[in-house]
């Protein structure tokens, strides 16, 4: 492992000291950021799943209405019959925070009309009542739906960059960090057993100087 180049002092050793103590605290905490977004995502991709097969069952049944309906009218009242819609719907976008993600959440309201059939009665057949119907309830899901999907892609992306993170600490940051200090501790205590040693030979040349002196 590779260490940083630094002057091997005791202030230098202190500053990596604390610097390992905040690497290592920053990554119990991405450590745990990580794991909770996990939880979180596959909770979403769980609900995700469930209610995208509710939604492709919902459309596929109003799909079979529609196509029944087009098979027994003629095509020229099929689509007089869906070119005016009576209704308007209007979206709202919010976001709710989730682990620093700002994720969305859609609700819509519709515009006050008296019934969501845009057509009479008269020369429509039944099949098609049946259709939009199941179309119309159909829309809070699907709304639901885009929240989850969009909700699981941003939260893939803040776990792989926390992963990323979290990686650079443990196999990066950390072992430099340590390797490092670990340097300078064997460079400082050899540099004190040198004095030491030092200290011990001019001591004995001092008490030699005093003996030959008597």
């Amino acid at each position: 492992m590779t260490t940083l180049n630094v002057n091997p002092t005791r202030m230098e050793l202190k500053r990596l000291k604390t610097r390992l103590t905040t690497a290592r605290r920053g990554h119990k905490l991405l450590k745990d950021k990580r794991d909770e977004l996990m939880k979180r995502f596959l909770d979403i991709v769980r609900e995700n799943l469930e209610l995208r097969r509710e939604v492709e069952e919902a459309l596929v049944s109003a799909n079979r209405g529609f196509a029944v309906a087009s098979a027994v009218m003629s095509p020229e009242m099929f689509e007089q019959s869906l070119m005016c819609p009576t209704k308007s719907v209007e979206l709202d976008v919010s976001y709710q925070n989730i682990m620093s993600v700002d994720v969305p959440k859609f609700s819509f309201s519709e515009s006050d009309g008296h019934t969501i059939y845009p057509y009479g009665y008269a020369m429509t057949s039944g099949e098609l009542d049946d259709a939009v119907d199941r179309l119309s309830d159909i829309m809070p899901r699907l709304l639901r739906l885009a929240e989850m999907e969009k909700s699981a892609q941003l939260l893939a992306q803040e776990i792989e960059k926390t992963r990323r993170r979290v990686n650079a600490l443990e196999y990066v940051m950390i072992p430099q960090l340590s390797e490092t200090i670990r340097m300078i501790t064997m460079k400082l205590d050899e540099n004190e057993r040198g004095n030491l040693t030092r200290l011990m030979k001019v001591k004995d040349m001092m008490i030699k100087e005093q003996l030959q002196k008597k």
